[in-house]
């Protein structure tokens, strides 16, 4: 290790004042993937080895000891000496994974450690999350391979195809030497079908958990918050409105340019990315009105749609209830804005983000849940009711106890 490289005291000082860049400036960049439906049988396509000694979990369930391989596309099969300590990720789906599996103290790096909607963990009983001293790798569009070196993590949780979007002076060989050298690379897009890069298998978000689970020997942790997942979308299932009676729903970034009136706007696809939505039968708004996976609108194009209610996907991770709030004004106060019967029914949603795990998924079904139908699931009064509600649509203490281990 050269003299050179930045220790990691001196990445956490300087943490603070790398630039986050966001790839979903209206979503442009928003590609994600898997089919996101959480439905499919669960399976597990890991080859576990077991040695002599079981080892075990953080949940107290005993482990066979390593070697032990798992197996997701791109990547293929890796192997695992001993079960990762040490971990990093690109953001908040694959990171949000492995919170979800107790490993928070693990964490060494993340690509991104902004536009995460942290306020949704509120809603969990004695789970806190932050990633204040946590060091963010990407700055002046660029990710510095030494710092791989430098913080040594046991696995890295990303996509590598995805990582050179971000930054393509990234070879395929230096994932390979940083796989080899340092830790196994795990990782699938999951955010959004359909990238001509990404021409190998997809997963839904569960498919993608396990694997990670199987990385961190959790399984037990991993199926309590799969049967809250099920409980909940059987719930729901059991509640929605017939089809017709279900409002029309306009997916906007909250990244659009709210002054000049220029939108980003969504049909649903069938990523991970909208997975809350399609499981909430969500009649998408501009649906039959865009081809592939967004475009650029104007007011006279969303008031010939005028949709019942508008959902501003990013709300929750990449702007403050103010900052929200000011945008609205811009729409409201604008002549063909105000038209908008969303806007004269008060009916403006902060949406979440495309990059979510499991533990943000259920927070963020469920307010969109009470956003779309709040006849049947409560008024939506912001993200502060989903720690305040007394009806819940899913076991917050079950999720908290996974996470801590209490299972």
């Amino acid at each position: 290790m050269s003299d050179d490289r930045l220790t990691r005291r001196q990445w956490l000082r300087a943490g603070g004042a790398l630039a986050g860049a966001s790839l979903v400036a209206g979503c442009a960049s928003d590609g994600t993937t898997g089919d996101g439906t959480g439905d499919a049988t669960p399976t597990d396509a890991s080859t576990d080895t077991p040695a002599e000694t079981p080892t075990a979990t953080a949940t107290g369930t005993p482990t066979p000891a390593t070697p032990y391989s798992v197996e997701m596309a791109p990547m293929g099969e890796v192997t695992f000496e001993s079960v990762p300590e040490s971990w990093m990720a690109y953001f908040s789906t694959y990171g949000d994974m492995a919170v979800a599996l107790g490993r928070l103290d693990g964490l060494e790096a993340l690509i991104f450690t902004d536009n995460w909607p942290l306020e949704l963990y509120d809603a969990l009983p004695d789970v806190d999350i932050s990633f204040d001293d946590v060091p963010q790798l990407y700055a002046e569009e660029s990710i510095d391979r030494e710092a791989f070196y430098e913080f040594d993590a046991d696995v890295h949780l990303f996509d590598p195809n995805f990582i050179q979007l971000l930054d393509d002076s990234w070879t395929d060989g230096d994932f390979r030497e940083v796989a080899d050298n340092v830790g196994p690379i795990v990782g699938n897009s999951i955010r959004r079908r359909g990238e001509d890069w990404h021409d190998y298998e997809y997963y839904s978000l569960y498919d993608a958990f396990e694997k990670v689970a199987t990385v961190f020997r959790e399984r037990e942790r991993y199926e309590a918050i799969r049967g809250v997942h099920d409980g909940m979308l059987a719930e729901i299932d059991s509640r929605l409105p017939p089809t017709g009676e279900r409002p029309t729903v306009g997916l906007l970034s909250v990244n659009s340019d709210f002054e000049n009136g220029s939108f980003y706007a969504y049909p649903v696809h069938d990523g991970n990315g909208h997975k809350q939505y399609r499981d909430l039968g969500m009649r998408g708004a501009f649906d039959d009105h865009i081809e592939g996976s967004y475009a650029e609108w104007d007011y006279e194009q969303l008031v010939e749609v005028d949709p019942d209610a508008l959902v501003f996907q990013y709300g929750l991770s990449h702007v403050s209830r103010e900052e929200f709030e000011a945008r609205l004004d811009a729409m409201r106060k604008d002549p063909l804005g105000s038209q908008l019967s969303a806007v004269q029914d008060g009916r403006l949603y902060r949406g979440g983000t495309s990059y979510q795990g499991p533990v943000v998924n259920l927070l963020q079904t469920e307010a969109a849940a009470r956003q779309f139908y709040p006849d049947e699931f409560g008024e939506w009064e912001g993200v502060e009711t989903l720690a305040e509600t007394d009806d819940p649509l899913f076991g917050r203490r079950t999720v908290a106890d996974a996470i801590n281990g209490e299972i």
